[in-house]
Protein backbone atom coordinates (compact mmCIF):
# COMPACT_ATOMS: atom_id res chain seq x y z
CA UNK A 1 0.00 0.00 0.00
CA UNK A 2 1.38 3.38 -1.02
CA UNK A 3 0.86 6.45 1.15
CA UNK A 4 0.53 9.81 -0.56
CA UNK A 5 1.21 12.85 1.61
CA UNK A 6 -0.82 15.83 0.39
CA UNK A 7 1.56 18.37 1.89
CA UNK A 8 4.74 20.22 1.00
CA UNK A 9 5.78 20.33 4.68
CA UNK A 10 9.31 18.97 5.12
CA UNK A 11 8.53 18.45 8.82
CA UNK A 12 5.57 16.13 8.07
CA UNK A 13 7.69 14.24 5.56
CA UNK A 14 10.47 13.86 8.12
CA UNK A 15 8.05 12.51 10.77
CA UNK A 16 6.74 9.86 8.37
CA UNK A 17 10.22 8.88 7.19
CA UNK A 18 11.43 8.56 10.79
CA UNK A 19 8.45 6.29 11.42
CA UNK A 20 9.35 3.94 8.56
CA UNK A 21 7.12 5.30 5.79
CA UNK A 22 8.45 6.73 2.51
CA UNK A 23 5.44 8.64 1.18
CA UNK A 24 4.89 10.07 -2.26
CA UNK A 25 4.57 13.85 -1.83
CA UNK A 26 1.96 15.73 -3.85
CA UNK A 27 1.12 19.37 -3.14
CA UNK A 28 -2.54 20.35 -3.37
CA UNK A 29 -2.39 24.06 -4.08
CA UNK A 30 -5.61 24.63 -2.09
CA UNK A 31 -6.46 28.29 -1.48
CA UNK A 32 -6.60 28.03 2.30
CA UNK A 33 -7.83 31.58 2.94
CA UNK A 34 -10.72 31.20 0.48
CA UNK A 35 -11.73 27.86 1.94
CA UNK A 36 -11.72 29.20 5.52
CA UNK A 37 -13.76 32.23 4.40
CA UNK A 38 -16.37 29.90 2.87
CA UNK A 39 -17.00 27.99 6.12
CA UNK A 40 -20.11 28.88 8.12
CA UNK A 41 -19.17 29.57 11.78
CA UNK A 42 -16.87 26.56 12.16
CA UNK A 43 -15.20 25.42 15.37
CA UNK A 44 -11.37 25.49 15.31
CA UNK A 45 -11.36 21.71 14.87
CA UNK A 46 -13.84 21.90 11.97
CA UNK A 47 -11.64 24.51 10.30
CA UNK A 48 -8.44 22.45 10.32
CA UNK A 49 -10.28 19.24 9.38
CA UNK A 50 -11.93 21.02 6.41
CA UNK A 51 -8.51 22.24 5.26
CA UNK A 52 -6.99 18.76 5.64
CA UNK A 53 -9.85 17.22 3.65
CA UNK A 54 -9.56 19.79 0.86
CA UNK A 55 -5.84 19.08 0.54
CA UNK A 56 -6.31 15.31 0.48
CA UNK A 57 -9.08 15.53 -2.12
CA UNK A 58 -7.34 18.06 -4.40
CA UNK A 59 -4.31 16.00 -5.35
CA UNK A 60 -4.02 13.33 -8.05
CA UNK A 61 -4.68 9.88 -6.60
CA UNK A 62 -3.07 6.61 -7.67
CA UNK A 63 -5.19 3.54 -8.48
CA UNK A 64 -4.50 1.92 -5.09
CA UNK A 65 -3.28 4.09 -2.22
CA UNK A 66 -4.07 5.96 0.96
CA UNK A 67 -3.88 9.74 0.97
CA UNK A 68 -3.12 11.79 4.08
CA UNK A 69 -3.92 15.48 4.26
CA UNK A 70 -3.10 17.66 7.28
CA UNK A 71 -3.45 21.25 8.37
CA UNK A 72 -2.39 22.96 11.60
CA UNK A 73 -3.36 26.22 13.28
CA UNK A 74 -2.69 27.76 16.68
CA UNK A 75 -5.62 28.61 18.95
CA UNK A 76 -4.48 31.46 21.18
CA UNK A 77 -6.78 33.54 23.38
CA UNK A 78 -9.80 32.51 21.32
CA UNK A 79 -8.21 33.35 17.95
CA UNK A 80 -7.25 30.72 15.38
CA UNK A 81 -4.04 31.69 13.56
CA UNK A 82 -2.05 30.03 10.81
CA UNK A 83 1.26 30.94 9.20
CA UNK A 84 2.42 34.52 9.92
CA UNK A 85 3.63 35.11 6.37
CA UNK A 86 5.56 38.32 7.19
CA UNK A 87 8.21 39.28 9.76
CA UNK A 88 5.86 41.91 11.19
CA UNK A 89 3.09 39.39 11.90
CA UNK A 90 5.57 36.86 13.31
CA UNK A 91 7.06 39.49 15.63
CA UNK A 92 3.65 40.65 16.88
CA UNK A 93 2.49 37.06 17.39
CA UNK A 94 5.58 36.08 19.36
CA UNK A 95 5.24 39.15 21.58
CA UNK A 96 1.65 38.05 22.37
CA UNK A 97 2.39 34.37 23.08
CA UNK A 98 5.70 34.78 24.97
CA UNK A 99 5.41 33.28 28.43
CA UNK A 100 1.88 32.00 27.75
CA UNK A 101 0.22 28.84 26.40
CA UNK A 102 -1.73 28.11 23.25
CA UNK A 103 -3.28 25.04 21.67
CA UNK A 104 -1.89 23.71 18.40
CA UNK A 105 -4.72 21.97 16.52
CA UNK A 106 -3.93 19.67 13.62
CA UNK A 107 -6.65 18.35 11.31
CA UNK A 108 -6.12 15.01 9.61
CA UNK A 109 -7.96 13.41 6.71
CA UNK A 110 -7.17 9.95 5.36
CA UNK A 111 -8.64 8.72 2.08
CA UNK A 112 -8.57 5.11 0.91
CA UNK A 113 -8.39 4.90 -2.87
CA UNK A 114 -9.17 1.76 -4.87
CA UNK A 115 -9.53 1.56 -8.63
CA UNK A 116 -8.62 5.24 -8.78
CA UNK A 117 -11.68 6.25 -6.74
CA UNK A 118 -12.04 7.30 -3.11
CA UNK A 119 -13.84 4.39 -1.46
CA UNK A 120 -13.60 5.45 2.20
CA UNK A 121 -12.47 8.37 4.33
CA UNK A 122 -11.83 9.27 7.94
CA UNK A 123 -11.09 12.64 9.55
CA UNK A 124 -10.32 13.97 13.02
CA UNK A 125 -8.32 16.64 14.82
CA UNK A 126 -5.66 16.45 17.51
CA UNK A 127 -4.89 19.20 20.03
CA UNK A 128 -1.69 19.79 22.00
CA UNK A 129 -1.04 22.54 24.53
CA UNK A 130 2.18 24.47 23.85
CA UNK A 131 3.92 26.48 26.58
CA UNK A 132 5.93 29.27 25.00
CA UNK A 133 9.15 30.64 26.42
CA UNK A 134 10.12 34.30 26.37
CA UNK A 135 12.90 34.96 23.87
CA UNK A 136 14.93 38.12 24.30
CA UNK A 137 14.45 40.85 21.69
CA UNK A 138 17.78 39.87 20.15
CA UNK A 139 16.81 36.18 20.02
CA UNK A 140 13.42 36.96 18.52
CA UNK A 141 14.87 39.16 15.79
CA UNK A 142 17.48 36.51 14.97
CA UNK A 143 14.77 33.83 14.80
CA UNK A 144 12.54 35.91 12.55
CA UNK A 145 15.53 36.70 10.30
CA UNK A 146 15.97 32.98 9.60
CA UNK A 147 12.55 32.96 7.89
CA UNK A 148 11.51 29.77 9.70
CA UNK A 149 8.58 31.19 11.70
CA UNK A 150 7.01 32.88 8.67
CA UNK A 151 5.92 29.64 7.01
CA UNK A 152 4.76 27.42 9.88
CA UNK A 153 1.49 27.26 11.81
CA UNK A 154 1.51 29.63 14.75
CA UNK A 155 4.94 31.00 13.81
CA UNK A 156 6.98 28.38 15.65
CA UNK A 157 8.42 24.88 15.42
CA UNK A 158 9.51 22.38 18.05
CA UNK A 159 11.72 20.40 15.68
CA UNK A 160 13.72 23.35 14.37
CA UNK A 161 15.09 26.65 15.62
CA UNK A 162 11.81 27.45 17.34
CA UNK A 163 12.37 24.57 19.74
CA UNK A 164 14.69 26.84 21.73
CA UNK A 165 11.70 28.99 22.64
CA UNK A 166 9.11 26.35 23.57
CA UNK A 167 9.21 25.49 27.27
CA UNK A 168 7.04 22.39 26.99
CA UNK A 169 4.02 20.68 25.50
CA UNK A 170 1.13 18.64 26.84
CA UNK A 171 0.06 16.10 24.26
CA UNK A 172 1.46 14.45 21.15
CA UNK A 173 4.70 16.06 19.95
CA UNK A 174 4.29 14.69 16.40
CA UNK A 175 0.99 16.57 16.13
CA UNK A 176 2.82 19.82 16.90
CA UNK A 177 5.33 18.99 14.17
CA UNK A 178 2.38 18.66 11.79
CA UNK A 179 1.16 15.06 11.61
CA UNK A 180 0.07 13.02 14.61
CA UNK A 181 1.34 9.46 14.23
CA UNK A 182 -1.11 8.03 16.81
CA UNK A 183 -4.11 9.77 15.23
CA UNK A 184 -3.04 8.86 11.69
CA UNK A 185 -2.68 5.22 12.77
CA UNK A 186 -6.20 5.26 14.24
CA UNK A 187 -7.68 6.84 11.10
CA UNK A 188 -5.91 4.29 8.90
CA UNK A 189 -7.31 1.55 11.13
CA UNK A 190 -10.84 2.89 10.62
CA UNK A 191 -10.27 2.36 6.90
CA UNK A 192 -8.96 -1.18 7.39
CA UNK A 193 -5.31 -0.28 6.78
CA UNK A 194 -2.67 -1.44 9.24
CA UNK A 195 0.17 1.04 9.59
CA UNK A 196 2.64 -1.85 9.37
CA UNK A 197 1.65 -2.40 5.72
CA UNK A 198 3.11 1.04 4.96
CA UNK A 199 6.59 0.31 6.36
Amino acid sequence: MRLILASQSPARLSVLRSAGVEPVVRVSGVDEDALVASLQDPTPEETVVALSAAKAEAIEHDDECVVVGCDSMLLFEGELVGKPGTPEVARERWRRVAGKSGVLITGHTVLRVSGGKVVDRASAADSTTVRFGTPSDEELEAYIATGEPLHVAGGFTIDGLGGWFVDGIEGDHTSVIGISLPLTRRLLGQLGVSVSTLW
